[in-house]
C-alpha cells in the first residue's frame, strides 16, 4: 500500500513529530530516497512531504505570511506526488485547537483532498471538538466540517479521543496507541534493583519503621517549560510537599529538575525570578532541553516523574511513555486522555494544579508505589514493535 504522509518530522521536536519520525522509520523511510522500491515488513511505502510550518516552538499556532507559501509549495508535492508514483491514499495529523493552524488545514484540505482516493487523519492532539463546539463561530464549525466532511478513516490514540473522530463524521475509527523504542532494555538488570532500594527507604522512612539517614528524592519534570504544561505548577506542589516533610520531621528534602525548553520569554523571566528566592533555588533546578545520554541519566537517577499538564491539546504524551518505561512513579492530572495510558487504579493523578493536592499525591506516591507497575505497563501496551503492527494493520484497512 502507498501512502502520503504529509506530516513534519523534528525539529522543532515535540510529541507529534517525533511519533511521526518513528512511523516513517518503521516503514521503511520515504520510498523516493530508497534505491530501490518496494514494500516493507508491514506492507506500506511511504512517499513524505516534509509539512513543516514552523521553525521552533514559538512559531507554533502563529500567523506568519511565509507560511501561505509553504502551503502551497507542500501541497504542490503531495500532488506531484499523486500522480508521479500513484499514490491514492492521504495521511496528515488534524490542527488541536489553534485557529491558525485550523485555517492551515482547511487550505491543505481544500487544495489536496480532491487528488486522493482515502485520506486518514491521526488524532496526536486531543479536543478539537469540543474547542470547535465552544470557542468558535458558526461559520468556522461549518468551514471545518465542508474541508474535512467524512474522512475515510482516523486514527486516535484513546477512547477519549473519540469524539474528535466522531465530530467529524468519520467512516472509521481505530484506536492506535503511541509506542516508541524500549529506552532500556536492560531494565530488570540495571535499573529495577536501584528503583527497590529507593522504594524500601522511602516505604520504611514514611512507615516509622526505623531512622534512616537523611534522603534526597530526585524528581523530574520532562516536558515545554510552560505554565499549561505544568512547570509552575510542579514547583509550587514540591514546595508545599517540603514544607510538609519538615513539618512531620521526615528526613527527606525533594530535589525537583526541570528539563525543557521555555516557549514563551515572558515564562522563562518568571522562572528566573523564581530562582532568586533561596528556597526554590535550593529545590529546583533547570537542566534545559535535555536529550541522549543525559536524558537517560535524568530518567535512570530520578524517583518519580512530576507532569501537572493542563495543556489544552494534551493526548498520549511521549514523556509519560518513557517515564513508564524507565519504571518511573507518576504523579499526573486527570486530564484528556492520561488516566485512560497509565495502569488502572494510579494513585497519583491529581485534579489541577493546586500545589497542595500535587503535594499530597507525590508523598503517597512515594511512600507507596515502587513504579514496577509503570514498567510492566509499558511492556504491554506502549512498545514500538505493538505500536507500528497496530498502526499497519488500521491503514491498511483502507485498500
Amino acid at each position: 500500500m502507498k501512502l502520503l504522509v504529509f506530516a513534519h518530522t523534528p525539529p522543532p521536536h515535540h510529541g507529534q513529530s517525533y511519533m511521526v519520525k518513528l512511523m516513517l522509520d518503521g516503514f521503511g523511510g520515504d520510498a523516493r530516497k530508497k534505491k530501490s522500491g518496494g514494500a516493507n515488513s508491514h506492507d506500506i511505502e511511504c512517499y513524505h512531504v516534509n509539512a513543516r510550518f514552523s521553525r521552533g516552538l514559538e512559531d507554533i499556532g502563529e500567523f506568519q505570511g511565509v507560511k501561505l507559501l509553504l502551503i502551497l509549495w507542500f501541497c504542490l508535492q503531495a500532488v506531484w506526488i499523486r500522480f508521479r508514483y500513484g499514490v491514492k491514499n492521504f495521511y496528515c495529523v488534524p490542527a488541536p485547537g489553534k485557529r491558525v493552524a485550523l485555517w492551515r488545514d482547511w487550505l491543505v484540505m481544500f487544495l489536496c483532498r480532491p487528488f486522493f482516493k482515502n485520506v486518514i487523519l491521526h488524532w496526536h492532539a486531543a479536543g478539537l471538538g469540543k474547542w470547535l463546539e465552544t470557542q468558535t463561530t458558526i461559520t468556522s464549525r461549518a468551514a471545518t466540517f465542508r474541508c474535512y466532511r467524512p474522512v475515510n478513516l482516523s486514527l486516535v490514540l484513546s477512547h477519549y479521543n473519540f469524539f474528535d473522530a466522531e465530530k467529524l463524521l468519520s467512516h472509521k475509527i481505530a484506536v492506535v496507541n503511541n509506542g516508541i523504542p524500549d529506552p532500556c532494555p536492560d531494565f530488570e538488570n540495571s535499573i529495577q534493583p536501584h528503583r527497590r532500594e529507593r522504594f524500601e527507604q522511602r516505604r520504611q522512612m514514611f512507615a516509622g519503621e526505623n531512622s534512616p539517614a537523611p534522603i534526597t528524592v530526585n524528581i523530574l519534570f520532562l516536558a515545554h517549560c510552560t505554565r499549561e504544561k505544568g512547570v509552575f505548577a510542579a514547583i509550587a506542589g514540591v514546595l508545599v510537599a517540603n514544607r510538609m516533610l519538615a513539618e512531620k520531621k521526615f528526613p527527606a528534602r525533594l530535589q525537583l529538575t526541570c528539563a525543557g525548553n521555555f516557549v514563551t520569554y515572558d515564562e522563562q523571566v518568571e522562572f528566573e525570578e523564581l530562582l532568586k528566592n533561596p528556597t526554590v533555588a535550593t529545590a529546583v533546578q533547570h537542566a534545559g532541553f535535555v536529550s541522549g545520554e543525559r536524558k537517560e541519566q535524568l530518567l535512570r537517577e530520578t524517583d518519580l516523574f512530576l507532569f501537572p499538564t493542563r495543556y489544552l491539546g494534551e493526548n498520549q504524551p511521549v514523556n509519560l511513555i518513557e517515564a513508564m518505561a524507565f519504571g518511573l512513579p507518576i504523579v499526573t492530572t486527570r486530564w484528556r486522555s492520561l488516566p485512560e495510558m497509565l495502569p488502572p487504579n494510579h494513585r497519583g493523578l491529581v485534579g489541577g494544579q493546586e500545589p497542595e493536592e500535587i503535594a499530597a499525591a507525590i508523598l503517597k506516591v512515594l511512600a507507596n508505589d515502587s513504579g514496577e507497575p509503570a514498567r510492566a505497563h509499558f511492556a504491554a501496551h506502549f512498545t514500538l514493535e505493538r505500536h507500528l503492527a497496530t498502526l499497519a494493520a488500521a491503514i491498511g484497512s483502507m485498500e
